[in-house]
């Protein structure tokens, strides 16, 4: 069993006492006025470019990264990495084009532009959806890899962590997304900083198995030691091809599943909601910056740990105990080799992350059914101090559904995966339905209400193609879940096209969204840090492809 000294503890109570203590004074400045569900889920023109940035990636970045994308990087290496860049690209095409229309049009929720541009049956369909994807696969995952990172450091066990990291993001979130917002700062500084020192960790070690000392030939040796590992695509026949289809770079599935999770998820773009439109496109292109850097932090340590595992140091801790290696063990086994004190600020790093991830997530959660749900069905005339406090309950609720799931995700491999490829069987439905929404008026809502009811159908079909396949004697090979993106969005985009078409409702169709060309202009600053971020990819890109 692992355990932290004194001196760990002390870090991590530091780190404690600052967020909690900072959440509390931030609580209470606003506890002086009426706080209204403005305020509580949006905090409405009181959060800053650098606070909006920070959010973004706090509310993202979680133990699905420190120990999925970590345990994906031992498996696969650094072609993981798409996910964090293309973020980055697909940020910057969100804050040009989505965003303005959130704004122009006053949106607080995502189900509310579904109401307002199509209908409440559209918009109630994907409510659920969201609600249900949101706590049985988002915040089970993350709750989950939180517990088994945090019981391996520190020896505390899993049903103990799931409560205690539950009961830390529900004060957090009970605060409103003011407090959520300016503690996240905090715990960006805080995951950065301690996901460094992992990796210099990593790569110390690494430079020990060649005689050196140097963190940077231990990167040089990284790359010698796992040629396989520093590549962005893989070709048809790879072993990981499966996983993350070379082509799905190019030809749309990384695009539609950062475009849909960037663009048109509630715990992602509530963080801009609030802003005027400068302050949230600053926001979002310092989140942009900051997507560059995660694979540093997160992906390096997993391959370090690879090549640790081939030449014997990590071999019997990265196996359980009929002998099968573990990816997503490789995070917790370079924390425990951390030195006193050390060990501390990767356990407040790794915390941090978690509770940042999980108030984010359980605030959206709590937004969509508040707002969304149990006003427009059940209490109508709710006063704002009812409907937060049923938003407050809505969290407790959440968490407890997840605290009883958790458990049943051991049996998985790479839960990073799990939560891309589950995620991914709305996405593609989502987003032809937010895509369409924006930018053609002729879109209707049975078009819209077709899409959202078959979308999962659909996804399902294609998930067991094979065996589908095998009912009439044609054998098929299984389809790997980013192509199953595609082809689901090219199927829903082109049901939509001609139901829109042959409805009559689309010749005179009011759409209830304003969209103004004027609105997608930008500043020359913007510009600037655009083209330095998209010239960075492309270095990337060359370099490792």
């Amino acid at each position: 069993m692992n355990h932290l000294a004194t001196a760990d503890y002390v870090v991590f109570l530091i780190y404690f006492i600052i967020v909690v203590g900072y959440g509390y004074w931030i609580y209470q400045r606003r506890r002086q006025k009426q706080l209204n569900t403005t305020d509580f889920f949006l905090a409405e023109g009181s959060l800053t470019w650098w606070a909006i940035g920070a959010s973004l990636i706090a509310s993202n970045i979680s133990a699905e990264h420190f120990i999925g994308m970590a345990g994906s990087g031992f498996a696969m290496g650094l072609a993981i990495s798409s996910y964090e860049w293309f973020a980055a690209a697909t940020l910057i095409i969100v804050a040009v084009f989505f965003i303005p229309i959130y704004l122009r049009n006053h949106i607080y929720t995502m189900p509310q532009f579904l109401a307002q541009r199509y209908s409440d049956t559209v918009s109630t369909i994907l409510a659920v959806f969201w609600l249900v994807v949101y706590v049985l696969v988002n915040l089970t995952s993350i709750l989950y890899l939180g517990a088994i990172a945090i019981e391996s450091l520190v020896g505390i066990s899993f049903t103990t962590c799931t409560i205690g990291l539950a009961i830390f993001s529900i004060f957090i979130t009970l605060g409103g997304m003011k407090v959520i917002g300016y503690t996240d700062v905090i715990q960006v500084i805080v995951l950065i900083f301690g996901g460094l020192v992992v990796t210099y960790l990593a790569l110390d070690l690494v430079a020990q198995e060649t005689g050196t000392t140097s963190v940077w030939n231990g990167l040089l040796s990284l790359r010698q030691k796992a040629t396989g590992h520093f590549h962005m695509f893989f070709p048809k026949g790879h072993p990981q091809y499966d996983v993350l289809p070379g082509m799905a770079l190019v030809t749309g599935g990384m695009w539609l599943n950062n475009l849909y999770y960037w663009g048109c998820n509630q715990y992602i773009v509530q963080r801009a909601l609030g802003a005027d439109l400068k302050t949230a496109r600053s926001g979002i292109l310092f989140a942009a910056f900051l997507k560059l850097m995660i694979p540093l932090i997160v992906v390096i340590p997993g391959i370090a740990a690879y090549v640790l595992y081939q030449s014997g140091p990590f071999r019997a801790a990265m196996t359980d105990a009929s002998g099968v290696v573990k990816p997503d063990h490789a995070y917790p086994v370079l924390m425990n080799l951390l030195p006193v004190g050390m060990k501390g600020l990767a356990f407040a790093a790794l915390t941090a992350a978690i509770v940042a991830s999980l108030a984010g997530k359980c605030n959206s959660i709590s937004t969509i059914f508040t707002l969304d749900l149990y006003k427009k069905y059940v209490d109508k005339e709710a006063s704002e101090r009812k409907l937060v406090n049923v938003g407050r309950w809505a969290v407790i609720v959440s968490f407890a559904i997840a605290i009883g799931l958790a458990p049943l995700l051991r049996s998985l491999d790479q839960v990073y995966q799990y939560i891309q490829e589950y995620t991914n069987f709305i996405t593609p439905g989502i987003f032809a339905i937010f895509l369409l929404g924006f930018f053609w008026k002729r879109a209707t809502n049975r078009a819209a209400l077709t899409v959202a009811i078959l979308t999962l159908p659909l996804s399902t079909l294609l998930k067991f193609w094979p065996e589908v396949m095998s009912l009439v004697n044609i054998q098929a090979d299984p389809i790997p879940f980013l192509h199953r993106t595609t082809w689901v969005f090219c199927i829903d985009v082109l049901l939509m096209v001609l139901i829109s078409l042959t409805d009559p409702a689309s010749h005179k169709n009011d759409t209830g969204i304003i969209v103004d060309r004027q609105m997608f202009r930008v500043s020359t600053s913007f510009v600037v840090g655009s083209v330095g971020i998209f010239s960075i990819l492309a270095v990337l890109y060359t370099v490792f492809w």
